[in-house]
């Protein structure tokens, strides 16, 4: 498994999947799940909405991740996970942090998906600073990548906004190789 740090859109990736640091009703948000929402179209927002009613009424559990087309993005699927809000958490939330990687690649391995795009989950408002969550959630793909020899899932890329994430995320490839 191939593992690369890029700045961008993670709505504008060419690849099978993104993933989405979405909150716990999967209805949007703001930041990344507000984005992927608002070019994703409706779909997806119905899709999220019958999650809800079917399987996840009371909303869906920090670290756990579901999926659903992708709408008008340019990939097929989206994979909605909530993240860990740092200061509700002793340690931060860092298992559940990298719970939300884990699901989110055995939901893709699953599917098929050769490859993925994660954004900086739990980064920005939910508290965790980049350089705290980069550690976590590529040790968590590098695991995943070591336990499931097999996966379908050849490149992960992590899409970040700003320069100060993009070089804690590369700090954490790099120190993993």
């Amino acid at each position: 498994m191939r593992f690369e740090a890029v700045r961008g859109d993670i709505t504008e990736q060419q690849v099978d999947a993104i993933v989405n640091a979405s909150n716990s009703g999967l209805l949007g948000g703001g930041g990344v799940d507000g984005a992927i929402h608002a070019v994703a179209g409706p779909s997806v927002l119905a899709e999220c909405r019958r999650i809800r009613e079917d399987t996840h009424p009371n909303g869906l559990p920090v670290g756990d991740a579901v999926v659903t087309a992708a709408g008008d993005l340019p990939c097929r699927f989206v994979i909605h996970t909530v993240g860990p809000q740092h200061h509700e958490h002793p340690d931060g939330g860092v298992d559940l942090l990298a719970s939300c990687h884990r699901r989110s690649l055995e939901i893709a391995d699953g599917l098929g998906v050769t490859t993925i795009a994660f954004p900086a989950i739990s980064c920005g408002v939910y508290g965790w600073s980049a350089v705290d969550a980069a550690p976590v959630a590529v040790g968590a793909v590098r695991e995943f990548a070591a336990s499931h020899p097999d996966t379908t899932v050849t490149l992960v890329r992590f899409v970040l906004a700003n320069d100060a994430a993009l070089a804690a995320f590369e700090a954490a490839c790099s120190a993993l190789e």
